[in-house]
């Protein structure tokens, strides 16, 4: 037996129960982890909520990171006491998870556990999202909603590491410093100022080239009139709920404007690209070009209080679970 986060229901984070559960031994193409860090993500609260169904009961969490304890019939990539982390599997709010082998990834020496569960999810998202979704080019304009949080500090980087001017949004002022330490070349306070106004004015009424926005309900139309004429807007999320049915024509009004609403799974689709993704990660994590900010760790059964704190807005960066 070991503890775990448990849901029986859908709803707020009072459903989100500590339990005593058996994990099986891994099947074929499966692992056995002791779980060292397991990553919080919004995701996790649409499931939670009902947003994306998932069966019940069910142990929430699909991102983490530990220590192989045993592996499955026809593993060979991994050991027992390799270290690995993974995204995109459920499971991850326990003492141990079993992981599909072909989900896992080797952490590499000079990355601790923790980094490796803080950076995937959210890192790879930021990858594609400036690599595949729009492939930022030097001397674009691009603009974050949510620059403090885990995927906007990631994308500060990478953004400009491909040569971008980076204008973000913020709450508050210790966010504005934040994303200012990070590297952001402009911040907006949305709490102070219309962001679309603001943003126009920085770019001389032009627009930006893309919008990154996971936010989604109360931005998506503002998000959609920052842009220039055949600027896209990459909608990858939806903390403030979902967006509604858009009328095709909004985007023609805008300037033959473009709408993804993208997603990890498309873009990790083969072992290949995965490692790919991971392997910049975590490269750019070794030498330095790439920094985690882990803004909050909660233990395992304080998980209520990690959701209430990211639903509530009150975090920077990324939160973790430590069972």
């Amino acid at each position: 037996m070991v503890t775990a986060i448990r849901i029986e229901r859908t709803g707020g984070p009072e459903v989100l129960d500590v339990a005593d559960i058996d994990i099986s031994e891994p099947g074929p193409g499966e692992v056995l982890v002791e779980v060292a860090a397991a990553g919080v993500n919004y995701i996790d609260t649409y499931q939670r909520t009902g947003i994306y169904s998932v069966p019940l009961p069910y142990v929430p969490g699909i991102e983490g990171a530990g220590r192989v304890l045993a592996v499955g019939d026809g593993v060979t990539e991994l050991s027992v006491g390799d270290r690995v982390a993974w995204q995109g599997v459920p499971g991850g709010y326990a003492g141990r998870a079993v992981v599909p082998a072909e989900a896992a990834v080797k952490i590499p020496e000079g990355v601790s556990e923790e980094t490796a569960a803080a950076v995937l999810l959210q890192g790879i998202t930021a990858h594609y999202l400036t690599t595949s979704t729009h492939p930022v080019r030097e001397g674009e304009t691009v603009l974050v909603h949510a620059a403090a949080g885990g995927v906007g500090l990631l994308l500060i980087q990478l953004a400009k590491a491909r040569g971008a001017r980076v204008i973000g949004t913020v709450s508050t002022p210790e966010k504005e410093q934040l994303a200012r330490e990070t590297g952001a070349d402009e911040v907006i306070r949305y709490t102070e100022q219309d962001f679309v106004a603001a943003t126009r004015e920085l770019t001389n009424g032009e627009g930006v080239d893309v919008v990154y926005d996971g936010v989604g309900a109360s931005t998506y139309e503002g998000s959609l009139s920052c842009l220039r004429p055949r600027g896209l807007l990459a909608l990858f999320g939806a903390a403030s709920g979902p967006v509604p049915p858009i009328d095709p024509q909004r985007l023609n009004r805008g300037g033959s404007l473009f709408l993804t609403r993208p997603t990890s799974g498309d873009y990790t689709r083969t072992r290949e690209e995965l490692e790919w993704r991971v392997g910049e990660l975590f490269d750019g994590l070794a030498e330095g070009r790439l920094t985690v900010r882990i803004g909050a760790r909660y233990a395992l059964t304080d998980a209520r209080k990690a959701h209430e704190a990211l639903e509530g807005r009150r975090t920077t960066g990324k939160v973790l679970l430590l069972p």
